[in-house]
């Protein structure tokens, strides 16, 4: 099934990739900048690859100092996300995704937690202002992180 839905362009560009869904915001300072595994312990991501994803979260977290250099230090290696949905975006998130070239957008028309799961193949089109969803993914974002289920479509 696809989906497409209108967004708001921060940061302009196209991404496409399969989709990562975190409910926490992220701080990219604690990914590994060599391989793109979130190395922060505690996070619902700890141990997943962010690269070349496109990433679905709720807002950054850090100062500006770290989020800017930990998502630069992933662009440098080739392994930023395609692109970035938020719900919340703030100054440091924008700063950052413009130095690293990645697409950033916001206020979907639908909520993207229930509209985007993990592993649905999603575009990004900023400029235009766009989003499509092909559902695929196992995981729906709407289930808490420790109850995945899987949905036939």
């Amino acid at each position: 099934m696809k989906t497409i839905l209108k967004c708001h362009r921060i940061i302009g560009g196209y991404g496409e990739g399969e989709a990562l869904i975190s409910h926490e915001p992220i701080c990219f300072y604690l990914t590994d900048p060599k391989t793109g595994i979130v190395r922060e312990k505690t996070h619902e991501l700890a141990g997943q690859n962010i690269s070349n994803k496109v990433l679905v979260f709720p807002s950054g977290k850090a100062s500006s100092v770290v989020q800017i250099d930990g998502l630069f230090k992933l662009a440098s290696h080739n392994l930023a996300p395609k692109a970035m949905i938020v719900k919340d975006v703030e100054t440091v998130l924008i700063v950052s995704a413009f130095m690293a070239k990645v697409p950033l957008v916001d206020r979907l028309e639908k909520d993207p937690f229930k509209v985007i799961g993990t592993g649905d193949m999603v575009r990004v089109d900023a400029d235009n202002g766009a989003v499509t969803v092909e559902r695929h993914g196992l995981q729906h974002s709407h289930a808490k992180a420790s109850h995945y289920t899987a949905q036939s479509f």
